[in-house]
C-alpha cells in the first residue's frame, strides 16, 4: 500500500481513555498514514484528562461517546468511510510495513478480516511468554484479541452487526460472528502493545484472571459480571 489511492481505503479507528500521556505518541507514529491519506479518528471515551484536547491536534477526527471499547470503536465506524476498518488500541503500536502488509489484504476481496501478531513490551519475562501464547492460540482458533490490531473489511463488519455492546470481551465476540465468515488472515508481523496493566496488576495474576474470564464467557457467563472482575466501572 504504497499510494494515496490505497491508503484513502483505510480508517484507523483508536479508542482512548485518559490516555494524555501515551496519545501524541500513538498518534504520531500515525501520521506517515495519514498524509498518504488514510483517516485517523479518535474515539473518546469521557476521559477526565486531556486526551481529547491533545487527539484533536493529531487526528481527522475526534469523537466522545459513553465509556467502553464496543461503543466507542462502533461510533468510530460509523464515522468513517474507509473500505477497511483497522481498530487499533491507544496504547498499540503499528510494525513497519504494516501499511504495505493492509494493502495486500485490500487487493484480496477473499480476505476479509485479521489481526496482527503481538509482543507485549514490558521488564517481565513472563510477557514474552504471553504473547507468543496469543498468537499461537489466535492463529489455532481462528480468534483475535483487540491487542492484536484486529482489521476488517466494512461491508463484513457491518453484516455482522459490528462489535457486541458488551463491556468485555467483545473482541472475542467479534471474532467469533466474523469467523463464520471466513477464518481470519493471521499476519505475522507484530504490533507492539503495552504491559502496563499486566505489570501493575501482577503479570502472573492477570494471567491467570484474564483465563480464568475467557473460560467463564466460554461457558456463557455474563459478560457485565465478568467486566466488574476485570475492574471495568461504568
Amino acid at each position: 500500500m504504497s499510494d494515496k489511492a490505497d491508503l484513502a481505503k483505510l480508517s484507523i479507528i483508536v479508542p482512548a481513555l485518559n490516555e494524555e500521556a501515551t496519545i501524541v505518541s500513538t498518534l504520531a507514529r500515525l501520521a506517515r498514514f495519514r498524509a498518504q491519506g488514510a483517516t485517523l479518528i479518535v474515539v473518546d471515551g469521557s476521559s477526565s484528562d486531556a486526551t481529547v484536547e491533545i487527539a484533536r491536534q493529531h487526528a481527522d477526527l475526534v469523537l466522545c461517546t459513553p465509556r467502553g471499547r464496543a461503543v466507542q470503536m462502533n461510533a468510530g465506524a460509523s464515522a468513517s468511510c474507509g473500505a477497511l476498518l483497522l481498530f487499533l488500541h491507544a496504547d498499540t503500536a503499528l510494525p513497519d510495513g504494516a501499511d504495505g502488509l493492509l494493502g495486500a489484504v485490500l487487493c484480496e476481496d477473499t480476505k476479509l478480516w485479521g489481526r496482527f501478531d503481538v509482543r507485549i513490551a514490558g521488564r517481565h519475562w513472563l510477557l514474552t511468554i504471553i504473547a507468543v501464547m496469543m498468537n499461537v492460540r489466535s492463529r489455532l482458533t481462528g480468534i483475535a484479541t483487540g491487542d492484536q490490531a484486529i482489521f476488517v473489511r466494512r461491508g463484513t463488519f457491518e453484516s455482522v452487526g459490528g462489535y457486541p455492546a458488551i463491556p468485555l470481551m467483545e473482541d472475542i465476540a467479534l471474532s467469533r460472528n466474523l469467523k463464520q465468515l471466513r477464518r481470519p488472515v493471521c499476519l505475522r508481523a507484530r504490533v507492539t502493545t503495552s504491559g502496563r496493566r499486566w505489570e501493575k496488576h501482577g503479570v502472573a495474576q492477570t494471567m491467570l484472571l484474564m483465563w480464568r474470564l475467557r473460560f467463564e464467557y466460554w461457558a456463557g457467563a455474563d459478560p457485565w459480571k465478568l467486566a466488574k472482575r476485570y475492574g471495568y466501572e461504568p
